[in-house]
């Protein structure tokens, strides 16, 4: 219960992950790697639909713009397109094509041919030790199904004793080694996996005598060996999906579904496949995954509502309700979705939908989740128990509730998306994947982006450990902890 590991648990069963994503950055830094968030047309086999480009970050796009240009008149606070744009033309470009002309790119004159005497190539650098031991470790987790990989085990360990759920693969885990796969041109495993996933969402799954709804995505799955019969003579391989029933604490997973539509849409981009996501039984997993996110409740508000130990990890982090991890998930999710979904008859009831969802949720989001310094003075001055629809309070937050350390610990510049918002509630504590993510799914406006980068430079000593970056800050302590965590012995 320190400040240098929040999440024990966490560090423990990702051995292997640290060594691979910072020896696929170094290579990054100087090879040409296929850019996951591009702005280029698509490939005109597409007939369907407008594209869009995927994950394209607001504060990347506003450095790389030219100067000298003249600026695009931002959308008037009273426009509906500024809620969800940020103030930003490309981001109306982008959510709202019909009231921007089609760009016609210039026409570019053929460079003429190079002497037969220079290099047309540039020299192969080579890989470092760190990066090969990286990749000796990633391959040795390599998981087998029928003779075709189809993914990685959370944790490949040989000094571990109790391996419990650690030999499975994990969608959640396994994503930051599909990048690495398909960044190094290694695409077939990430295709055995996103289909052999998406046969497993169809399983009939009961918890208790009760089936969740249809459309739920495994958290894990193992490969088992069965006996065709009952002499023992003939094995067969299977597929174990893992919903929950078997998890720690027995709780479903929410995030998988949402990280299974992301991966499948980085796929298709880097590799060109787009008539993987045309398939009818890929097209019906998404839309399977969609209505079950999109299905009408008791809550009131366009965040996903959840229960604690449904994403990240299956324990208790006090994140119950509308944690700001499934929510910048969510929105990236559906933003992926509208760009693979076939337009049709049967489909244009759920494109609205999502449209409409995702102007909502990046209103509330950016709104009512932001704190800064301005934020919370603002929250210094709330009147409370205030019944009205114009009320400026509408959560009924007590200025009680900002913590001592917060207000010592945000800089004047800066600022970041809280973890948690619910009625008579705020979770302050930073979350690391919900704030990076939100930026990378351009959730945030291009200022909240620069304010969460300038937080993290500023607070660098407090964020930054052997993960190498924390999962959330501040760290809980002593009856917080017992209370929040139930006294997990694993969760420290």
């Amino acid at each position: 219960m320190n400040g240098q590991t929040t999440m024990g648990l966490a560090a423990a069963v990702r051995p292997c992950r640290q060594r691979l994503l910072t020896s696929a950055s170094a290579a990054a830094a100087k090879a040409s790697v296929i850019r996951l968030f591009p702005r280029c047309s698509h490939p005109p086999h597409h007939h369907h639909g407008r594209r869009f480009p995927f994950l394209v970050s607001a504060a990347s796009h506003t450095s790389q713009s030219d100067p000298s240009t003249t600026p695009t008149p931002t959308p008037v606070a009273s426009d509906p397109h500024s809620a969800v744009a940020g103030n930003l033309p490309f981001f109306d470009r982008v959510l709202f094509p019909a009231s921007f002309p089609l760009e016609t790119p210039p026409v570019e004159e053929p460079a003429p041919p190079a002497d037969e005497g220079q290099a047309s190539t540039s020299p192969v650098r080579e890989e470092t030790e760190t990066e090969t031991e990286a990749w000796r470790l990633l391959r040795r987790a390599v998981v087998s199904y029928c003779g075709e990989p189809v993914g990685t085990v959370a944790a490949e360990d040989p000094e571990c004793t109790e391996m419990l759920n650690y030999d499975q693969v994990f969608i959640r885990d396994f994503v930051p080694s599909a990048l690495a796969f398909l960044m190094r041109g290694e695409t077939e495993i990430v295709r055995n996996f996103l289909l052999h996933t998406l046969q497993l969402q169809s399983w009939e799954k009961t918890v208790d005598c009760y089936s969740p709804g249809q459309g739920l995505m495994p958290a894990s799955f193992k490969i088992r060996t069965v006996p065709l019969d009952e002499n023992n003579e003939a094995f067969e391989e299977i597929l174990d999906p893992d919903f929950g029933e078997s998890a720690i604490g027995r709780v479903a997973p929410v995030d998988s579904g949402l990280w299974w539509i992301i991966l499948l849409r980085a796929y298709c981009k880097i590799t060109g496949d787009y008539s993987l996501q045309e398939r009818v039984d890929v097209q019906t997993g998404i839309k399977l995954i969609l209505s079950l996110c999109l299905s009408d409740g008791f809550d009131m508000f366009p965040t996903l509502l959840v229960t604690d130990g449904s994403c990240m990890i299956d324990r208790r982090m006090g994140i119950h309700g509308h944690p700001l991890e499934i929510q910048a998930l969510f929105y990236s999710a559906l933003r992926c979705s509208r760009e693979m979904i076939v337009m049709n008859d049967g489909s244009k009831h759920l494109l609205r939908a999502i449209n409409n969802r995702l102007s909502a949720l990046s209103f509330h989001i950016r709104e009512y989740y932001w704190v800064d310094m301005n934020k919370i003075n603002e929250i210094y001055r709330y009147k409370t128990e205030e019944y009205s629809h114009d009320a400026t309070n509408k959560f009924n937050i007590y200025p009680e509730q900002i913590p001592s350390w917060l207000v010592d610990w945000i800089p004047e510049k800066g600022g970041y998306l809280i973890g948690n918002l619910q009625p008579a509630h705020m979770d302050f504590r930073f979350f690391s994947l919900g704030n990076l993510w939100a930026i990378s799914s351009s959730l945030t406006t291009p200022t909240q982006a620069e304010g969460i980068l300038s937080l993290i430079e500023e607070k660098w000593d407090d964020l930054i450990a052997y993960m190498p970056l924390k999962i959330c800050y501040p760290a809980m302590e002593y009856d917080e902890w017992r209370i929040i965590t139930g006294s997990d012995p694993k969760n420290t």
